[in-house]
């Protein structure tokens, strides 16, 4: 069961950018993530290069100071907001629920849900 400071520990390192670290100390080695209703992506080395993928194609990613977390048990949900800027300068927030599961100190399994409206990407001024 992960506990108040486990799951603290993880959003400090999100919130810091630290993605692929994130990934690595937090989950187990056969965790799976799933977006909304896409098939689950089976892991961590496979989670890893998706979010490499995912920080390249982007200008910068920053993470919003987590307001909302839970524990209940062997489950963690986070509230994640994200800001978003490609390399075009196109930017749009992302602002998601993270339903994990964990088997000890790791994550087994999580499911990301939110609106996929939100990926409209405006111009950045400036």
């Amino acid at each position: 069961m992960p506990t108040r400071e486990r799951v603290q520990a993880l959003i400090d390192l999100v919130e810091r950018g630290r993605y692929v670290e994130a990934i690595e100390a937090f989950y187990h080695e056969d965790a799976s993530m799933q977006e909304n209703l896409d098939q689950p992506r089976p892991g961590r080395d496979t989670l890893i290069k998706g979010e490499q993928r995912v920080i390249e194609a982007h200008r910068s990613i920053r993470t919003r100071p987590v307001r909302t977390f839970m524990i209940e048990g062997d489950r963690a949900m986070i509230n994640w907001v994200f800001d978003f800027v490609d390399h075009e300068g196109r930017a749009f927030a992302l602002d998601e629920l993270a339903f994990q599961l964990w088997r000890g100190e790791r994550i087994i399994e999580e499911r990301f849900y939110y609106d996929p409206a939100q990926r409209t990407r405006r111009a950045v001024q400036g």
